[in-house]
This record gives C-alpha cells, structure tokens and sequence, in this order.
C-alpha cells in the first residue's frame, strides 16, 4: 500500500446503524482512512442522513435533517461513509431536496460532490490498492442495492479483497439481487422482504462459504438475522472489518464476546 502524499481531512459520516449497532465498522473504517493518509474526524452533532423520512414521502422533516447535516459536515476536504444507502442519500438526493438555483441547493450539491461511499473512496481517490490484513477463510460478497446502481460500487471491494492474505473468493449467484431489506421496505412488506432474503441465504449457502461480507449494515444485518433463523453457519461481517484486520469483534448477529 503507497498512499499518495497530501493528507486531506476526511470527515467520517458514521450512520446510525453503525453507532447505534455495530461500532466496530466506524473503527475500522477511520483505520482505513487514515491507514490511507487521511486525517479522520467524527464531526459532532451528526444524526441520521434522512433516508428513512425520505423513503416514507416525509419531505419536510428529510429536509430539515439535510439542512442540519450539511452544516455538520461542512469545511472538510471529503465526507466518507461506510455505507453506500447512506452515501448514495448525501451524494444523489440531497441536492435534489432543494429549489434549484437557492443558496440550500449549491450548499447540498457542494457536500455531495465531496462524499464517497468507504471502499469506493479508498480506491477511486485515494488510489489504494490493498492493505495489510490477513483472514484465512472462504468468503462471498453481496453487492448493495444503493452502492451499486448509485454509486457505481462493484469491483472496488473485489480488488482490495484480492489482497487479505488466505482470503478465497467465491463469486455469489445473483450477487446483484436485493437482499429484501430496502430500508423501510422490510418494514412495509415482510412477506416479500422474507421471501427475497430466503433467496440470498440459498445462494450465499450454495457458494460454500464460510462467511458473507456487504459494504452495508442494514443488509448485512438483514442477512445475518436469517441465516441465523435458518440455523445456517454461515457468518456475516462488514467489508471495512475484513480489510482492517479487526475481526476480533464477534460476527454480526453472533453472541458477544
């Protein structure tokens, strides 16, 4: 790993599910940045990105938590999130919320100019080609809905996977099919969320794997909590925990430690 020279200061948007549920990717995602060469702050007074209000057609109450979070975030070289739904809320949609040609509308494309999804940031600015983490095991990568049709993230994670050492890839079938989580969908429609991850734990079973990496939370969790239900030994962990090199951490939805 050579990271390029500059140091910009990264402000590291952490998301709720992460504070509130797995604090362990925000720790391991400020190791990659700074692993990286960045200068990694947690700004304060960061909440929710909105999503959720704004996938329930609350427009007014997304847009006053945009308002708070722009502020939050603003004067830092990038915003970087280990999340690509959350990400892809900040880099697509907030710019959207707003009056075009109003000072909130240059203040939300501003922000979302500068914010990344984690591994796509690593990669695709920051140039990074692997980091130094080792993790003997078989494993299969789920491609998030809002990461890869929004942010365009697929390979990314692939490629600095390639450099775990004892790491083996297998490839899953419908890689690219929703997990049945969506956010508030599994919520509004449980027998078809159900059916839907029913069919991912199939695939990821079939692969042979022993463990099931994602980029974000809420599906890993979704998964996770299934193929626990199913009594499938299969485990769950987010892609920033693999390639720091923090696994110690039980895996998602396993018994603490």
């Amino acid at each position: 790993m050579s990271p390029p020279a500059d140091r910009p200061r990264v402000a590291l948007f952490v998301t709720c599910l992460v504070d509130l549920f797995r604090p362990s990717v925000g720790f391991a995602a400020v190791k990659l940045l700074e692993d990286a060469g960045c200068t990694v702050e947690v700004p304060a007074g960061q909440s929710c990105c909105g999503q959720p209000a704004y996938n329930q057609g609350d427009r007014a109450d997304t847009v006053e938590i945009a308002r708070r979070t722009i502020e939050v975030l603003s004067g830092y070289d990038f915003v970087v999130v280990p999340s690509g739904s959350c990400a892809g809320m900040l880099r697509k949609h907030y710019p959207e919320l707003f009056p075009a040609g109003s000072d909130d509308a240059a203040r939300a494309r501003e922000v979302a100019e500068r914010t990344f999804e984690l591994i796509s940031f690593l990669t695709d600015v920051r140039g990074i080609t692997g980091f130094e983490a080792s993790l003997p095991a078989r494993i299969t990568y789920h491609d998030s809905c809002a990461g890869l049709r929004e942010l365009g993230v697929k390979q990314q994670p692939r490629r600095l996977l390639e450099s775990v050492r004892g790491l083996e890839l297998r490839e899953l079938p419908g890689a690219e099919i929703c997990c049945g989580f969506g956010g508030t969908f599994c919520v509004k429609y449980p027998a078809i969320s159900t059916r839907m991850v029913d069919d991912k734990v199939t695939d990821i079973e079939a692969t042979g794997a022993e463990l099931v990496l994602a980029g974000d939370l809420g599906c890993l969790m979704n998964m996770a909590g299934r193929l626990k239900r199913v009594g499938s030994k299969v485990e769950a962990r987010h892609v920033a925990e693999v390639l720091a090199g923090m696994t110690e951490e039980p895996p998602i939805g396993g018994p603490a430690a």
